[in-house]
């Protein structure tokens, strides 16, 4: 893949302070503080972010955390694409005054605003989350309901967006949200080359409910038979498939399979190949030129009016808008 022509990186603040979690500072770091140009990424520019920008911040394990901007640098003349917050190990645990208030002027200036896991107890606590949709650890869902009435919160999701707010569930889902907005930024292809790096999915689909206080076990030859389905499924995405046909790969019953595969994935299987196709029409439209008929016969909606609709339901866009605006290079592939 031929690098991008030299283009302005996207700045991106990561807003550190005492109690923010290891993990969730190492998940931002590794999507946002590499540079994979010479694989098509568009260029980054990841800034750490301290009231105190000459003071290490101590993590849980024995790490610590060297900030290199002030908060104040979220003022300044160089434009900041998105501030983002990692999970805190306590919810509870007080939040430097001067972070919330950078929170407050970052928005108010319509810079958009993220947060990972716990991290929404501090856009809560800035107010950012009034009256807006949030999501959390489905652990402290309801916790932050209790404490912030004002905040609408979604006790399923993996990540949800209100008025430019972004806020994710536990661990996992902080990744989800991470490749999401890389995705929502430069398109579907820089989003699996930097899932690729991580050895990740690119995007996983379902909510949390299929991680609650852990579901019935499954025996591994189910598991086995599902895992087959989805990889037919993909390798014959133009296929016409039905729960059905999809059933019979698996050996099941329709209603057993079904049934099955939503307790495994948490989304129903023909949910989920819809995702897989828009998936796929998004790569199409980013890397090729196949006209939008082909796109979405390759994809396996059939027609383009159906392609389209989808679009507008999963994407809130159409085709031909997501190729003007993703389509990096125009080579055709076969």
């Amino acid at each position: 893949m031929a690098p991008l022509p030299e283009t302005r990186p996207q700045h991106i603040a990561l807003l550190v302070f005492p109690g923010v979690r290891a993990f969730d500072v190492s998940v931002i770091t590794e999507v946002w503080d590499g540079d994979r140009t010479l694989r098509g990424v568009p260029p980054f520019a990841l800034h750490r972010a301290a009231a105190d920008p000459h003071t290490p911040i101590r993590l849980r394990g024995g790490l610590t955390l060297a900030p290199d901007r002030p908060l104040t640098w979220l003022d300044d003349l160089t434009p900041t694409d998105l501030v983002i917050v990692p999970g805190v190990e306590d919810p509870d645990a007080d939040v430097p005054p001067p972070v919330l208030d950078a929170l407050r002027r970052a928005h108010a200036t319509g810079i958009p605003v993220a947060s990972l896991c716990a991290g929404a107890f501090v856009l809560a606590r800035a107010g950012l989350l009034d009256g807006r949709r949030a999501v959390t650890h489905w652990h402290l869902a309801r916790t932050l309901a209790t404490r912030h009435p004002a905040v609408r919160v979604e006790p399923d999701a993996l990540f949800v967006e209100d008025s430019g707010i972004w806020t994710s569930a536990g661990t996992a889902a902080g990744i989800d949200l991470c490749l999401h907005l890389v995705r929502t930024a430069h398109g579907a292809e820089a989003a699996a080359t930097v899932a690729r790096s991580m050895v990740t999915a690119p995007f996983r689909t379902g909510t949390q409910a299929q991680f609650i206080e852990h579901p019935t076990p499954r025996a591994d030859r189910d598991a086995d038979a599902l895992a087959a389905v989805r990889a037919h499924a993909l390798a014959h995405l133009s296929a016409p498939h039905t729960v059905a046909s999809l059933a019979a790969v698996a050996g099941m019953s329709p209603r057993s399979f079904a049934r099955h595969f939503q307790a495994t994935t948490g989304t129903t299987p023909l949910h989920w190949l819809i995702t897989q196709r828009v998936a796929a029409a998004q790569k199409l439209l980013e890397l090729t030129d196949h006209p939008l008929p082909e796109v979405a016969r390759r994809a396996g909606f059939g027609s383009e009016v159906t392609m389209r609709q989808h679009f507008a339901s999963h994407l809130s866009t159409n085709p031909r808008a997501y190729r003007n605006a993703f389509r990096h290079r125009a080579p055709s592939r076969g």
